[in-house]
């Protein structure tokens, strides 16, 4: 027994070592280590049991974190276990059905060796040793991670999967502790009314609204030194010929934190670190939003995702705000996310063209052709005529999908025309965040140290886009919200005033504040504003149990 005692020890160290780098991040992760040794002997007072348990739970960790990172290109963390819930399970055995045979083999295989070696091991460790060795982990856990706490850049490594884990858990539990999974002002001094259940009654017939996400876009242009093809700005464009800026939240990644903006009007930033999991916390809480809005109104709502439906509980998010036909991958009939945005804009017209007399209609569209890697040509034979403008062949590759984007789009517009004739349509177009690639070219003389303190800052430059607003058979009623530069959260509220849909209490309340901020929303009055319409629809009950 001591041999294999031994060796269980002697494995988790190799263990820790071999997948931790810099020795702050190897003296958490063996910090970790003693922790979790110490805890599972305050239970069992066996060495070797604790040491085996302790040994499952580490290379847990890192597996799933390593699997976790070849699908999100982020590891793990403490609020993965802490949110974990039956959307999660589902889709990690849809992407990965031999995880169910992993656990059933882990589950044959460890329950007889844990119970060997509960009968088998001869030592017993008393419990004020154990409780020492917890305190005492926790002495070097909790001040390192508080000290150095964990970089926006660091999750997108694939290392230090124990380490980060440690400390994203401290980093939680301290922000749960002190402000709750949300940022809200504790009460308003000036309350409003931010519901009522006066009848939508438009003064006009309501267009239809078509919403497409443009995934990794913005302006390559507003980078110093990039060559542009002709006529490459064009696409940025609305239907008065003005380019306009939208701030998002998110650079490089997270397209759930636009999705969100959009759906509900409301700040990703709001919850602070949190906010990665955003759409898992607000599932069923926050029930204000552009969906249930434009049914307000008679509108039909429909998403068009084209990823699973589990993922980060999307569906479960979309739905509860009021979409009624959430279509994910497998209801547009494929099994690849990855498309030209031709795929989408036909998938689009077919909802369209079947469900369009039942009245106005809401659709809102993924677009991924723009998405990474741009080391291999996507779709080559659709851009015959294309000759590089002679940026980095990465840069020349992203271009050229977004030239591919624009004649997707022209057509489509072509198609909505022909396909309905006298039906109006209001589209909006935005990029959800800029692609990995424009952290190399905002500032090419920085590293990437220096790039992720000016991401941590909010430097504009890295959170800029675009949106823009087109019509078919339909001229935009108000475009007083569709600033040069709007916050995201102010999506819904510039929609609903083009198209004309009466604004219930909580936008028109909403337009008060986009009008005293000059479109910020977020980034007005340092969180301010934002902290104060949060507890407005709190109150109102439209955002329960955050």
């Amino acid at each position: 027994m001591p041999i294999v005692l031994a060796g269980l020890q002697g494995l988790g160290l190799i263990v820790e070592y071999i997948t931790e780098y810099t020795w702050f991040a190897i003296t958490v992760g063996l910090a970790t280590w003693l922790l979790l040794n110490c805890f599972w002997l305050l239970l069992t007072r066996r060495p070797a049991v604790s040491a085996a348990v302790s040994l499952l739970m580490v290379g847990g960790v890192i597996v799933l974190s390593q699997f976790k990172w070849g699908i999100t290109y982020m590891t793990a963390t403490f609020l993965d276990v802490l949110l974990i819930d039956t959307d999660t399970v589902d889709f990690l055995i849809a992407v990965f059905p031999q995880l169910r045979w992993w656990i059933a083999g882990a589950l044959v295989i460890g329950i007889p060796v844990l119970a060997f070696l509960w009968r088998s091991d001869p030592f017993r460790v008393p419990r004020r040793w154990s409780a020492a060795g917890v305190v005492l982990s926790l002495a070097v856990i909790v001040p390192m991670s508080l000290a150095v706490p964990e970089e926006g850049w660091e999750p997108f490594q694939g290392v230090n999967h124990v380490s980060n884990f440690s400390r994203s858990g401290v980093y939680a539990v301290s922000q749960l502790m002190e402000e709750g999974w949300f940022e809200a002002a504790a009460s308003v001094s000036d309350p409003v009314p931010m519901r009522s259940d006066a009848a939508c009654r438009p003064p006009r017939k309501l267009p239809h609204i078509i919403v497409v996400l443009d995934e990794s876009s913005f302006d390559a242009g507003s980078a110093a030194g990039i060559k542009l093809p002709a006529g490459y700005e064009q696409h940025f464009r609305s239907f008065d010929g003005i380019k306009r800026t939208l701030l998002v939240e998110a650079t490089g990644g997270p397209t759930w934190y636009s999705e969100y903006n959009l759906l509900t009007g409301l700040s990703a930033r709001s919850y602070g670190k949190l906010k990665y999991y955003l759409t898992r916390i607000a599932a069923e809480r926050v029930q204000r939003g552009l969906p249930r809005a434009l049914s307000r109104c008679g509108y039909h709502t429909y998403t068009l995702y084209p990823a699973l439906g589990d993922f980060l509980s999307a569906r479960r998010f979309q739905t509860a705000l009021g979409i009624e036909h959430f279509i994910d991958q497998h209801g547009m009939g494929t099994e690849v996310e990855m498309h030209s945005d031709s795929f989408f804009y036909d998938q689009t017209l077919k909802v369209v063209a079947r469900d369009r007399a039942n009245g106005p209609m809401f659709v809102f569209t993924y677009l991924t052709a723009n998405h990474f890697p741009w080391t291999v040509d996507y779709h080559a034979d659709r851009t015959p005529d294309w000759k590089p403008p002679g940026n980095t062949p990465e840069i020349d590759e992203y271009l050229r999908r977004q030239i591919m984007s624009a004649r997707d789009y022209r057509d489509f517009l072509k198609r909505l025309e022909q396909d309905f004739p006298g039906e109006a349509f209001l589209i909006v177009r935005f990029g959800d965040h800029q692609p990995a690639i424009s952290n190399k070219i905002i500032d090419p003389g920085l590293d990437s140290k220096a790039v992720a303190a000016k991401v941590m800052a909010w430097d504009p430059r890295y959170f800029s886009t675009y949106y823009a607003i087109d019509t078919v058979n339909f001229s935009p009623v108000d475009v007083s919200s569709a600033l040069p530069v709007l916050e995201g959260a102010y999506m819904p509220l510039m929609i609903q005033e083009a198209a004309g849909v009466p604004l219930d209490p909580s936008f028109v309340e909403q337009k008060r504040i986009l009008e005293r901020c000059g479109g910020k929303f977020f980034d007005c009055a340092h969180g301010a504003e934002a902290r104060r319409f949060n507890r407005l629809l709190i109150d109102a009950g439209l955002i329960k149990g955050l």
